[in-house]
């Protein structure tokens, strides 16, 4: 796993959900993102491999005034802790780019 001082693009907290039949069951939390990459809590064992893509439909939050979008990552690390398990995404492509663009230019706007 990366340290923040070494990502390429500043992560940003976020409280949007996620949700990824092929990675993980249910909802999970996007605890932060950026425009390459993304840090998912769950707490289920993840479906999903290092290595491994998936579809992650994303829902912010309603105060950003944001549609959901869909985003193709490739699982980069897992986190497995006593009762969550972190995974950590690199964004391979964004189909509804404008809608992933306009969140994390809003959740950049929010941290200042």
């Amino acid at each position: 796993m990366l340290g923040t001082d070494k990502r390429k693009n500043r992560r940003y907290p976020s409280i949007a959900r996620a949700q990824s039949p092929e990675a993980f069951s249910g909802d999970a939390l996007v605890k932060d993102i950026s425009i390459t990459g993304c840090r998912v809590e769950c707490t289920m064992r993840p479906e999903i491999g290092v290595g491994g893509t998936c579809r992650l439909n994303i829902v912010p939050e309603k105060n950003s005034g944001i549609g959901r979008f869909e985003l193709t990552a490739e699982c980069k690390w897992i986190r497995v802790m006593d009762y969550s398990c972190d995974i950590g995404f690199s964004i391979v492509q964004s189909p509804k780019g404008r809608a992933f663009q306009r969140y994390v230019d809003y959740l950049s706007w929010r941290s200042q």
